[in-house]
């Protein structure tokens, strides 16, 4: 039920569709659709959802931090860290930061970890992986063991293999194969993953 719920909160707050002007991605790529994860992970009713989503994709691991990219990442670490101390689990949040600090500690990586915790690594989305590999980088330069890599959403275009081709595990909370039946079911019309006609002008910018 609650898998349903935060799936319905993808559909009408996340999922933007667009196929006459598109999206460009921060990869440069047009597509016909954009996931604005933040318009989820940071409503109040969707926060414990996505924690408990998350946390079952890890409960038989032994996980002592979760942490990612700045700033996708970081309402996904707060909703799996509160999910957890609900449970009576204690896990420390980490956010890999995307420049070093410039004052005081001058850290990557922003949280009270240390060498040797395994660790989750999340993000809000996965397209190529680019996102979840940096911060899979900062957190082994300080010397954490990336256990898992869970996203919320997995636009099947790249990232799944490129993360796993490096040895890591990894899950998706949702694929975009599945949003897109769940979308075409509820409106009762084909979702269209190509621009209708010839694109026109640039489309709108989604960073």
């Amino acid at each position: 039920m609650e898998r349903e719920k935060l799936l319905d909160l993808i559909l009408e707050r996340a999922l933007l569709y667009d196929p006459q002007k598109g999206f460009t991605l921060s990869s440069g790529k047009r597509s016909t659709y954009y996931f604005d994860c933040k318009r989820v992970t940071l409503f109040s009713p969707a926060v414990p959802l996505i924690g408990k989503a998350i946390w079952e994709k890890i409960e038989e691991e032994e996980i002592h931090a979760v942490g990612g990219l700045t700033l996708g990442a970081d309402p996904l670490v707060l909703a799996v860290c509160a999910y957890a101390g609900l449970k009576g689990i204690p896990v420390e949040g980490f956010i890999v930061r995307k420049e070093p600090k410039q004052h005081g500690t001058q850290r990557w990586i922003e949280g009270y970890v240390s060498p040797g915790m395994r660790v989750l690594i999340v993000d809000d989305v996965v397209t190529t992986g680019g996102s979840v590999l940096k911060a899979i980088q900062r957190a082994e330069e300080a010397g954490l063991e990336v256990a898992r890599v869970v996203v919320l959403v997995d636009r099947e275009e790249g990232g799944r293999e490129a993360i796993v081709s490096r040895g890591y595990a990894f899950s998706a909370v949702f694929t975009f194969s599945e949003i897109k039946q769940a979308w075409e079911r509820k409106h009762g019309r084909p979702f269209l993953t190509r621009f209708e006609g010839q694109e026109s002008g640039a489309g709108l910018k989604a960073a």
